[in-house]
């Protein structure tokens, strides 16, 4: 029986551009037969890998369980080799991954800032490291100047393909074993794609919905003008001027984590699975999507949090709640009865849908607008506590098998 952790968050902001289009406007969606806010999930998950980050920073995570997605990961293995010429470091990281991994990186352009991967690589932070012990360990051993003689290949393929036939099957076979998440936190959650090698790709853990408003919005804009503080005083008018759009919304977000997944992803690691597991809740529901934030400045906690644990089943987003746009009298609260709606519709599911065999969830509420939540969950005075029951009912998770 599968563990599946649901968040749901309700969060309204003051005005703010927290993501933006091409065209520097707000994002938005059609839902429900009305136009909404929205903010992409990946907006969403880069704000929680910053938060994580600023953990490791603090030390409350390790680096080694966290990664990067980059271009420029040649220049980062060079740092990690001292003692060598780190441009002939670059060349023979790019001559290795070449032939290891499938990955073809591209020459340099009159810069070493400038040394790229072919696409975005989401590398674990001990990936990288163990890169670089790769390179350095077969430093003398493998036949560099013949791989070298693939570069000479018009296309990358070609490149690829003679670069793996000059490869010793050691190199080939390291890069195969190194390239296994390395137990980094963002990797497993969010998971990723390796074109050129499949076999080394890792499925999410976890999946973010795109956060969209609870009701029908429409853009605003804010025409702003600036004058030039050394301009004679007696210049009449502005010295720039323009338009910046805007919204603000009460957004309904949502994510869920396969636990068994997310263990499976870290290599069984139990402790360090409960450890960022916390650590990604705690960043899902706090951190901030940063754009054009010293504009606005809309730093506006949630005011309605409910996290379930839910045994087997499938997981259960409760969007639909809001498919009917949420509209509010003058004297009521906007989040209120977003969260009065987000009840009635859990509840209404959870009828539906939960046999009298099926296993108990557990569900905890942080509520800071007074929804009435009888027949929902238990409510918790404070994120920490919420945290801590859920910790505590995924042990008793960690500790039964898992099942079919």
């Amino acid at each position: 029986m599968r563990t599946f952790v649901e968040i749901h968050v309700l969060q309204n902001f003051a005005p703010s551009n927290l993501n933006r289009d091409d065209t520097g406007a707000p994002k938005d969606a059609f839902f429900g037969g009305t136009r909404r806010a929205r903010v992409s999930s990946q907006c969403l998950k880069r704000a929680v890998r910053e938060f994580f980050k600023d953990k490791a920073k603090a030390g409350e995570i390790s680096p080694e369980n966290l990664g990067g997605r980059s271009k420029r990961f040649l220049n980062e293995v060079a740092k990690l080799i001292p003692g060598r010429n780190p441009q002939e470091v670059v060349e023979r990281t790019r001559l290795a991954m070449l032939a290891g991994s499938g990955t073809w990186v591209a020459p340099a352009e009159g810069s070493d800032e400038e040394e790229k991967s072919e696409y975005l690589l989401f590398l674990g932070n001990k990936e990288v490291s163990a890169i670089a012990s790769t390179i350095n360990a077969r430093w003398d051993l493998e036949k560099w100047e013949d791989i070298q003689k693939a570069l000479e290949k018009k296309s990358a393929k070609d490149k690829k393909k003679e670069a793996g036939k000059k490869a010793s099957r050691e190199l080939k076979d390291a890069f195969a074993k190194l390239l296994d998440g390395g137990k980094a936190l963002d990797v497993a959650l969010f998971g990723r794609m390796l074109a050129d090698m499949p076999e080394n790709n890792q499925n999410a853990a976890c999946q973010v919905a795109h956060a969209i408003s609870t009701h029908a919005v429409e853009r605003e804009f804010d025409f702003y003008t600036a004058v030039d503080d050394l301009k004679p005083e007696d210049t009449a008018g502005a010295d720039m001027m323009g338009t910046v759009e805007f919204n603000s919304a009460c957004f309904y977000r949502y994510a869920v984590v396969d636990w068994a997944k997310l263990t499976e992803n870290l290599q069984d690691d139990i402790e360090l699975a409960k450890k960022g597991f916390r650590t990604f809740l705690e960043g899902f529901i706090v951190a901030e999507p940063t754009g054009k934030q010293n504009t606005f400045a809309a730093h506006n906690p949630p005011e309605f949090v409910a996290i379930t644990v839910r045994h087997g089943g499938a997981p259960r987003s409760l969007a639909n709640a809001f498919e009917k746009p949420v509209r509010v009298k003058a004297d009521e609260i906007l989040t209120g009865k977003s969260a009065e709606a987000l009840i009635e519709k859990a509840k209404a599911l959870a009828s539906a849908f939960d046999g009298s065999e099926k296993t108990a969830d557990h569900t905890w509420v942080l509520n800071l607008v007074g929804a009435k939540t009888t027949g929902f969950g238990v409510e918790k005075n404070s994120l920490a506590e919420i945290l801590e029951s859920v910790a505590t009912a995924l042990s008793t998770a960690s500790a039964a098998p898992t099942g079919a």
